[in-house]
């Protein structure tokens, strides 16, 4: 399998083995060895919650910071919607974007303009299509990936519609390169992210060679400045500047991504557990009935990524407040982004690849051999998944013995029991001690 950028790393050092990530893990591609976290990369899905759930910090999100854009001429913010809900309920997305601006960027543009753009398109999508239903929301890359990997006869669900910080890149780029004279690589476009999972995004964008954003600063990291900015001026928007407004200002709430569509078509899910659930049944056949699922990772929606700063039910809360008084003013005109729909301005061409974890054995028949031997070693392990041995589940030591990355005795109950060895078939014998 090539070579895959992932948005977490572990730091060694920290490490104290605790195993509270191994746990925290959906997708069981953490492994405790020699008392230090290991990331399995061909199954790590960059939803982050390793980095949430370890209480040493040994595991970090792969960020940029302000030094990586010094190259740039000048700077854009692309602040996510999140970040106007991690402020006091007077600080209004006005004051915010011009905080942005004292703190060091050129400038500071709106995402949530582009997501109301992205919630015509895909009602205009849905208008036109007469595949299968559900259809699925491709705008969280946690989610994609984890299609990607375990649901991959499913990706052809995932609308080919560019996801809203893209479409406000594209156009911010191209304004400034028109307004100032510069050159595409002269202007940097910074996502202001509340998750790491979005570095992945747009160092592999789906469908698409390359993006248009330079990098991503963490909401948590940026927030200390902003809020010392806020603080230096009771300002909320520039004078004559048109107040950030739109159904675009609610896409960080669960269920707001697909509030202007028909209710009795749609669901909107939230905690890749509960994600999961849903896309088991759409892979059994169930929910035809349904023409579209908004997903999210996070359990809060993105109002729940690991790097914000406010408790997500009070930043929902925040971003609720903000719908109710600027969401029923359009920021865009309907019939423009109808048009610029048809002529392709939001769609992207090809698909999504699949990227299944990878199988026991590259080879099928040694492979159907390796799953026979794991079977058997599983029947005579404890089953009772305590983690011990380093592995989240015994189903998941079973497959580290017979692939020769663990070894037997690391399992703490089968050495109590002084069963040790493991046979031919992969079956547990008592170790001979004489």
């Amino acid at each position: 399998m090539q070579e895959y950028f992932h948005s977490v790393r572990t730091v060694p050092e920290r490490c104290a083995g605790r195993m509270a990530c191994m746990r925290a893990c959906p997708t069981h591609a953490i492994r405790v060895r020699q008392g230090k976290a290991v990331i399995l990369e061909e199954r790590c899905i960059d939803c982050g919650e390793c980095a949430r759930a370890c209480p040493n910090k040994a595991i970090v999100p792969q960020t940029s910071s302000f030094t990586d854009f010094s190259r740039f001429r000048y700077m854009i913010a692309l602040p996510s919607p999140v970040l106007y809900g991690q402020f006091r309920r007077d600080v209004l997305p006005g004051a915010i974007l011009n905080a942005l601006k004292r703190i060091g960027f050129d400038d500071a543009c709106d995402v949530a303009s582009a997501s109301e753009a992205a919630s015509i398109a895909i009602e205009e999508y849905l208008k036109d299509y007469r595949g299968p239903y559900p259809l699925l929301s491709p705008f969280c890359p946690v989610v994609v990936r984890l299609i990607q990997a375990r649901y991959p006869d499913l990706v052809d669900l995932l609308p080919p519609i560019e996801s809203p910080m893209e479409i406000a890149a594209r156009e911010i780029r191209y304004r400034k390169m028109k307004e100032l004279g510069l050159e595409r690589d002269e202007i940097g476009v910074i996502y202001l992210t509340p998750c790491a999972a979005k570095m992945v995004a747009i160092r592999y964008p789906p469908r698409k060679k390359v993006s248009h954003i330079d990098g991503a600063i963490a909401i948590a990291d940026i927030y200390p400045l902003l809020r010392a900015a806020i603080a230096e001026t009771d300002n909320q928007g520039s004078e004559g500047e048109e107040p950030v407004r739109g159904i675009g200002l609610g896409w960080p709430v669960v269920g707001e991504q697909s509030a202007h569509l028909r209710a009795e078509s749609c669901l909107a899910v939230a905690g890749l557990a509960d994600v999961e659930r849903i896309l088991n049944e759409i892979e059994t056949g169930k929910l035809g009935d349904v023409q579209y699922v908004e997903c999210h990772g996070c359990a809060q929606g993105c109002c729940g990524g690991p790097l914000t700063v406010d408790n997500p039910y009070v930043a929902r809360s925040k971003i609720l407040n903000l719908v109710a008084r600027f969401g029923n003013t359009p920021s865009q005109d309907r019939a423009k982004v109808r048009e610029l729909y048809h002529r392709g301005y939001f769609s992207l061409p090809g698909k999504i690849a699949a990227r299944p974890f990878p199988p026991l054995d590259k080879d099928i028949p040694r492979a159907i051999e390796k799953k026979r031997r794991v079977q058997d070693l599983l029947r005579t392990l404890p089953r009772i998944d305590c983690g011990a041995c380093g592995a989240p589940t015994c189903l998941d030591f079973a497959e580290d013995v017979i692939q020769e990355a663990s070894r037997l005795e690391d399992c703490l109950v089968l050495a109590a029991r002084g069963l040790l060895a493991c046979g031919e078939r992969g079956e547990v014998v008592r170790e001979d001690r004489s």
